[in-house]
């Protein structure tokens, strides 16, 4: 591969927001020490990412790259199995370090950028998942693909303005819980930077519950969550134009979910 074809501004960067200094502090180990080290095989699978494989198998395809090899100091990669071996290792623990390595990069990349957004829109939604197999958590619900079939149910959250992955879990195939959209509500400041005083929290029907109303406006958050099942009364006196140029009125009211 050509050092000007990517790889090479990909470990300028990684030298420029201090990532190994960043992945040390952050990053919680697990118990099985690959000869690698941890830093060196999450960043051999950053790099099999950046390439565009999306499998840990394909590092079969680039195992002897001079330019792998010599970012490694090796005469060739480990075979794809220790990478798999290690990511199967991988817990609970390392995902929740993983997000605060995450936080703690967006920090830095949004100083080095000079991005200082006071006001972010955050977007939270439960997709689907479908698998294959019993495998252990899935279940059959709400699947439009493939009806009838098992799957798990994760939720995601985005930034709007940086197109960012901000949090995650991967659970289950049952509907949200009120106890489970409280508390992935309440993680999400933790991951916000510095600079953000003013949230606007988007969500789907899932977290229309009041744990999950009581824990966005304990964090401070704005919030709309849709419901298209819900049959709110509107004040025929209280509907409002913002825009003269524009055919949209707006009201507001108070529901019970």
């Amino acid at each position: 591969m050509s050092p000007f074809g990517g790889l090479l501004a990909l470990i300028k960067f990684f030298d420029l927001v201090n990532f190994h200094k960043i992945f040390n502090y952050a990053y919680q180990p697990t118990t099985r020490e690959p000869k690698l080290g941890h830093y060196s095989m999450m960043v051999g699978i950053l790099m099999l990412l950046f390439i565009g494989f999306n499998r840990i198998w394909h590092f079969v395809y680039i195992r002897l790259d001079a330019m792998l090899c010599g970012f490694f100091n090796l005469s060739r990669l480990p075979a794809a199995s220790t990478f798999w071996r290690y990511v199967d290792n991988l817990g609970i623990n390392q995902a929740k370090s993983l997000l605060k390595v995450m936080s703690i990069l967006r920090e830095r990349v949004w100083q080095l950028c000079d991005l200082q957004y006071a006001q972010i829109r955050i977007n939270i939604d439960t997709t689907v998942k479908t698998v294959y197999g019993n495998q252990q958590g899935a279940r059959k619900g709400h699947n439009t693909k493939h009806r009838g079939r098992q799957g798990l149910r994760p939720i995601l959250c985005f930034i709007e303005e940086t197109r960012e992955y901000l949090l995650g879990k991967l659970r289950k195939g049952t509907t949200v819980t009120g106890t489970e959209a409280a508390d992935f509500i309440a993680a999400i400041s933790d991951q916000l930077p510095g600079c953000v005083q003013d949230v606007l929290l988007r969500a789907d029907g899932e977290f229309l519950c009041w744990q999950s109303v009581k824990a966005a406006i304990e964090a401070g958050f704005k919030f709309i969550i849709a419901n298209r099942g819900c049959t709110p009364v509107f004040d025929s006196h209280q509907w409002y134009r913002p825009f003269k140029r524009k055919q949209i009125e707006y009201n507001s009211c108070i529901y019970q979910p």
